[in-house]
């Protein structure tokens, strides 16, 4: 089964301000959560993200085109700040495996479905 594990933060830019043994004990974190994930299923991906101000938003079309604005979809108290995209056998052995992820995000962990007929 496949999960998209979502990490959110309060505070994307407190990593500039943080000391190199709190950026150390982050790495650390993740690092484990990888290697468990390899050894129960698949890492299919994984990344962190630009700082939502770097974002740009297409909102749905009224009328015409889309449009466009610069900044994240929504102004909300956390942002996205990474994600991964696992492989593993159950519910969980995904939420056993995200709780090797740093305290500080706040994460969701959604199960990616397939949809019928389209392979993309």
């Amino acid at each position: 089964m496949k999960f998209v594990v979502l990490m959110a933060e309060e505070d994307p830019e407190a990593w500039d301000r943080a000391t190199q043994e709190y950026r150390d004990e982050v790495f650390d974190r993740h690092r484990a959560f990888d290697e468990a994930v390899r050894e129960r299923g698949q890492m299919v991906a994984g990344e962190a993200l630009a700082l939502p101000k770097e974002a740009v938003t297409l909102h749905p079309a009224r009328g015409g085109d889309r449009l466009v604005t610069e900044g994240p979809y929504a102004e909300v108290a956390e942002q996205l700040g990474g994600f991964y995209l696992i492989d593993v056998d159950s519910p969980e052995t995904a939420l056993d495996l995200v709780r090797l992820l740093p305290d500080g995000y706040t994460v969701e962990v959604r199960p990616a479905i397939h949809i019928e007929g389209y392979d993309g």
